[in-house]
């Protein structure tokens, strides 16, 4: 008889509830100061300034806590004057949230170590191409280990029930009836994590890309584990599924680089000096705050008997930027024809015969 079923034996006067409560009441007291000790050792044994393991230690203080306490319910229980049965249902609960209080540690290390390793990247900043590509990958392959975890877990948890304990094993491997249902039942969600390894691997858009979907523009402000939140040019958002970018084609204008080269039509008689109408873009292009200084040229793309087209090309360092010179571009083009060269607006010609008049 070891000392603890000593002490209980004393008490042979007392109902069984009482002595259970008392128990379980010691136990979680223990418990709670056991783990204040641990807790108070181990930050003094890590330097402060530890960037991993001091923020782990806050995030996990309260599951940390739960699994003291689980450990301690568990000789507590098996000495407690119970029923057998008694004393199986609650060790089983005591195992369950365990292996739920193992998840969510590992969750809150997840969550800590994608934050820690995403620090040296800023977004914010002109030349964010290298910060998206890794903000991207760590939020995708963040959001798709949380939910392999989350499955993993609940697999777990499953399979210390009898009765739904196929369930459990159903999602961790094919087989059985209920593996198929399992596998209905989720394939939209495992459809859309393939996709998220899939984009996080290759990356065909990141954070923060400027796109064209569903005909429309916008920027991918959040890749979720199933979906993806585009904000469209008049802040509205569309939500699209993570198949989507995989499955439909879209336009990436961002894709290897945020410069791009904008394009700005304009329609002047045939007649119109387009070596001066060159001078005034080169003008503008070098006068704009807008321009990067890479791409600036006008040339004649079509000729008709009436109007002769002049494409205007010019370069800036992002989709918006782009967007503000083209329309300063032909303003300002539009402004220097009006005052400067009203001759070359269109002109519709007439041409009388000889003798007519």
């Amino acid at each position: 008889m070891t000392q603890l079923q000593t002490w209980i034996a004393a008490f042979g006067w007392a109902p069984p509830w009482l002595v259970s409560t008392v128990l379980i009441t010691v136990a979680v007291v223990v418990a709670l100061a056991l783990h204040a000790v641990v807790v108070r050792i181990v930050r003094h044994a890590i330097s402060r300034h530890s960037a991993f393991w001091q923020p782990l230690i806050a995030r996990t203080r309260r599951p940390t806590r739960m699994v003291f306490i689980v450990a301690a319910l568990g000789p507590a229980v098996s000495a407690a004057p119970l029923t057998a049965a008694q004393a199986a249902g609650a060790k089983h609960v005591l195992l369950v949230l365990f292996i739920l209080l193992l998840g969510w540690m590992a969750m809150a290390a997840l969550d800590i170590g994608a934050a820690l390793y995403l620090r040296g990247f800023k977004v914010d900043v002109e030349d964010n191409l290298l910060a998206r590509k890794h903000v991207t990958q760590v939020r995708i392959l963040r959001r798709a280990v949380a939910i392999l975890v989350g499955i993993f877990t609940l697999a777990l948890a499953l399979m210390t029930i009898p009765g739904v304990r196929q369930w459990g094993v159903s999602l961790l491997a094919a087989g059985g009836a209920a593996s198929l249902i399992v596998g209905l039942a989720l394939q939209p969600l495992l459809t859309n994590l393939i996709a998220g390894i899939q984009i996080a691997v290759t990356q065909p858009i990141r954070i923060d890309d400027a796109v064209i979907v569903e005909k429309e523009w916008g920027n991918i402000e959040e890749i979720n584990a199933t979906y993806v939140v585009v904000r469209l040019w008049d802040w509205r958002r569309m939500v699209l599924p993570l198949s989507y970018f995989i499955q439909t084609p879209f336009q990436n204008w961002t894709r290897e680089s945020a410069a791009l080269i904008g394009t700005a039509m304009l329609y002047v008689d045939p007649a119109a000096p387009v070596d001066r109408l060159r001078a005034k873009l080169e003008e503008i292009a070098k006068a704009s705050p807008l321009w990067d200084g890479k791409v600036v040229n006008l040339a004649v793309t079509d000729l008709t008997a009436e109007v002769m087209e002049v494409r205007c090309l010019v370069s800036a360092r992002n989709a918006p930027k782009t967007f503000d010179l083209r329309c300063e571009v032909r303003e300002k083009m539009m402004a220097f024809l009006r005052d400067e060269l009203p001759e070359a607006f269109p002109k519709r010609r007439l041409a009388l015969a000889a003798g007519e008049g």
